[in-house]
């Protein structure tokens, strides 16, 4: 295969110190200034994180992504307040301080430079971006790739340190605009604007990215290859030999429904699933 961009050490070596990693999501709570915001308290929203994550990681998941998924509906980048970094970013140290854990942002939607700020303030090792480079139909509506703002904005703060996983044909939206782009080409696309690992996903949260589409975005680049959406107990050893991480939220909830409780169980068991999987790697 071609180079693409300058050759990098693997991101997943070197955050999580192996060769594969699961990675559980916190999905915190609906933060103030939000459409569902209903009071809660911030140290009861704090609370639940931090439950979730010592689910996480006592059921033996290898890092966090922390993410403010109860903000549904999602703002676009420019509309989003800067309360939402100011809490992910009290979260986030909080975790790290706890569970010393690999810990990684996702701003939605797409705000790359606010957990750019987030990820550097709490602490936390890298930031998923789902739409890096090119652009789609999101549910937000039109959005664009963030790669050269938000590159600009991490050398500004001198945060080179903190590594960016970005989706290829990411869910939640069409791709009508790039529809002469084969798969693999905006996937070399991510990778052409630097960033450090590749996401695959399904077409929404829960559901999987197909094994061809996983194959398809693997013989397009040398970065490390994550699933972001959809891997369950039936899948993840087929997605393992395949790639270098899994990101995993709603089957480790409570019924597996994604706004629910991470259940230390099924966190469990999942892992015992994968470790063959790990262990090969």
């Amino acid at each position: 295969m071609a180079s693409i961009s300058a050759e990098k050490s693997s991101a997943i070596q070197d955050i999580f110190s192996r060769k594969k990693a699961v990675i559980g999501v916190i999905h915190c709570d609906a933060f103030p200034g939000s459409p569902k915001y209903r009071g809660k308290s911030v140290s009861d929203i704090i609370d639940r994180a931090l439950r979730d994550a010592d689910n996480y990681l006592s059921g033996g998941v290898h890092g966090l992504i922390v993410e403010n998924h109860g903000d549904i509906p999602f703002a676009k980048p420019e509309d989003i307040g800067p309360e939402t970094a100011a809490f992910m970013a009290v979260i986030t140290e909080k975790i790290r301080q706890r569970f010393g854990a690999p810990l990684g942002i996702n701003v939605l939607a797409n705000a790359a430079i606010p957990a750019i700020a987030t990820a550097l303030a709490g602490g936390a090792d890298f930031v998923r971006v789902n739409q890096w480079a090119n652009a789609y139909i999101a549910n937000e509506g039109f959005i664009e790739g963030a790669a050269a703002k938000a590159l600009r904005y991490r050398n500004q703060l001198r945060a080179d340190h903190i590594r960016v996983f970005a989706d290829s044909h990411v869910k939640h939206g069409s791709h009508a605009i790039v529809a002469d782009r084969s798969i693999q080409e905006l996937t070399r696309d991510v990778d052409f604007f630097e960033a450090d690992a590749v996401i695959a996903t399904g077409q929404r949260t829960g559901d999987s990215a197909t094994l061809s589409e996983i194959d398809e975005i693997r013989a397009a680049t040398e970065l490390p290859l994550l699933v972001g959406s959809g891997v369950t107990p039936a899948n993840v050893c087929q997605i393992l030999g395949r790639t270098q991480g899994v990101i995993v939220a709603s089957t480790m909830k409570v019924d597996g429904v994604w706004w629910n409780d991470v259940e230390l169980a099924r966190v469990k068991h999942f892992m015992s699933v994968a470790q063959a999987a790990l262990e090969e790697a």
